[in-house]
């Protein structure tokens, strides 16, 4: 039995090409794919969870020890409680946004995070993002491309993440003082290596 036939993925899709779409609709509909569900977190774990989260909101998962991303929702792996733990989060032109970023919680083993052309990231994402003590303690790499609601304010934030090595920032309209905020960053974070392409 198929559990979730439709990726939000295949709806931004067919949003894109249909004529005359609801923003509202689709604005809600994102909604729902975001919203946190505790008592399903306590049920099957945080990694479960977050997974089936991101990948409802049509990103994808690699889990540790894998090397092949896991993007179908219907073929995500069972077994043992806490045996399947996220290494990496691709949320390429994904839905996700600040309403699900409490699914995060908990995940110990993340390295890394790219963010390509994401509508609904903006600086409040990367705030919460940075403020979760398990990221803090395992994200190395991140990868921010074309998100427009991303600012100077929400990069600055990201210098929670002390073991952060490597930030790639990239067509980002929204940062303004690109010299400063990596100046910043760089006096929090003296290892981190910032590759820019910010106009």
């Amino acid at each position: 039995m198929r559990l979730f036939t439709w990726s939000a993925r295949r709806i931004l899709s067919a949003h894109k090409q249909a004529s005359g779409g609801s923003r509202e609709f689709w604005g809600w509909l994102n909604a729902v794919f975001n919203k946190v569900d505790y008592e399903r977190i306590k049920a099957v774990g945080p990694d479960r969870a977050a997974a089936e989260w991101l990948l409802r909101c049509g990103a994808k998962v690699r889990f540790r020890g894998f090397d092949r991303w896991q993007h179908d929702y219907n073929g995500l792996p069972t077994g043992p409680l806490g045996r399947y733990r996220i290494e990496a989060i691709d949320a390429t032109e994904s839905c996700i946004m600040y309403r699900g970023f409490d699914h995060l919680e908990g995940l110990e083993h993340v390295e890394e995070i790219r963010f390509n052309k994401c509508i609904y990231i903006e600086d409040t994402c990367l705030e919460r993002l940075s403020q979760i003590k398990t990221l803090q303690d395992s994200l190395k790499n991140m990868t921010m491309v074309s998100c427009g609601n991303v600012t100077d304010k929400g990069i600055i934030t990201l210098h929670h993440l002390r073991k952060l090595e490597w930030l790639l920032l990239s067509d980002l309209p929204g940062v303004k003082d690109k010299d400063q905020t990596v100046d910043r960053l760089q006096t929090a974070l003296p290892r981190l290596t910032i590759e820019l392409d910010l106009a």
